[in-house]
């Protein structure tokens, strides 16, 4: 039965809940993540709050954004975590983390056991606002980790890889077995840490572009780099940019895109030229 009840509460599939509760796993996560007295530490996803206890107990206050409302309100009237927290009832790929930070005055530290079903599009949504934030722990599929810690020649790197690399340095934490939740998930899971580069080794001139690109090549990532990406990139091109164009996107390194994309920011007609 998928919506095991678990403390009085119904896993919801929607929101594709699964809750944390392995004492093991979650000590590790929260010495992973290290929280700070005087940190501005936001929680996505609290759920149970099996990972906001623990990490709430280390700070004189906290922030988390939680969609079900049900869980919001059980956290509101937490005996201890109550009066500590700032609550967000609301999906938080529509929470603007960059006005937050602003308002707090200083960058955010932000970590979450993310649903599978929304990971990779809220850490699309999250890079839009490294410059905001000071790290980020995240429980994820252990494929999902997998694909941010790629490098180029493994079946696993794809757009992902790219633009989380682009942004941040990656680093794996620790694996997760399903019996560590309740429900059990089906899959394996891993902690992974996110730090946003203070300056980024390969900057471009537009994201967009780098963003286009990426969808390009991985879409048609069985092809070769003269054939998926040859509408923006004569073979001249590639060969002065010393790219081979008989590789494949997953054999392009994060710094080759990004001289793609200068290239191309460059030479806007090209683009033009494909509207």
């Amino acid at each position: 039965m998928n919506n095991r009840v678990h403390q009085g509460h119904f896993a919801r599939k929607r929101f594709g809940q699964n809750f944390l509760n392995d004492k093991y796993i979650i000590d590790s996560i929260v010495s992973a993540i290290h929280p700070q007295k005087g940190e501005v530490v936001v929680e996505i996803g609290p759920g149970l709050a099996a990972l906001t206890e623990p990490v709430g107990e280390r700070l004189d206050a906290m922030t988390v954004i939680e969609i079900d409302r049900d869980l919001a309100a059980r956290l509101q009237t937490h005996p201890f975590l109550g009066p500590k927290l700032t609550i967000f009832q609301q999906d938080a790929m529509t929470f603007d983390f960059a006005e937050y930070a602003r308002e707090k005055g200083q960058s955010l530290r932000v970590f979450g056991n993310l649903p599978y079903n929304i990971s990779t599009p809220l850490m699309f949504h999250l890079f839009s606002y490294t410059n905001s934030i000071k790290d980020m722990h995240f429980m994820l599929q252990k494929e999902v980790v997998n694909r941010l810690v790629a490098g180029p020649g493994s079946k696993a790197y794809g757009r992902l890889t790219v633009m989380a690399q682009y942004f941040c340095q990656v680093i794996p934490v620790l694996e997760v077995p399903p019996e560590s939740f309740t429900p059990p998930p089906k899959v394996e899971s891993a902690v992974v840490r996110l730090m946003p580069h203070a300056n980024i080794p390969n900057p471009v001139q537009d994201l967009r572009v780098l963003s286009g690109i990426t969808t390009e090549a991985f879409g048609k990532r069985r092809k070769t780099l003269r054939n998926s990406l040859g509408h923006l990139f004569t073979l001249e091109t590639l060969q002065e940019l010393n790219i081979d164009p008989t590789l494949r996107a997953e054999n392009i390194s994060v710094a080759q895109y990004c001289q793609l994309a200068n290239w191309l920011s460059a030479h806007p007609q090209t683009q033009e030229n494909q509207n």
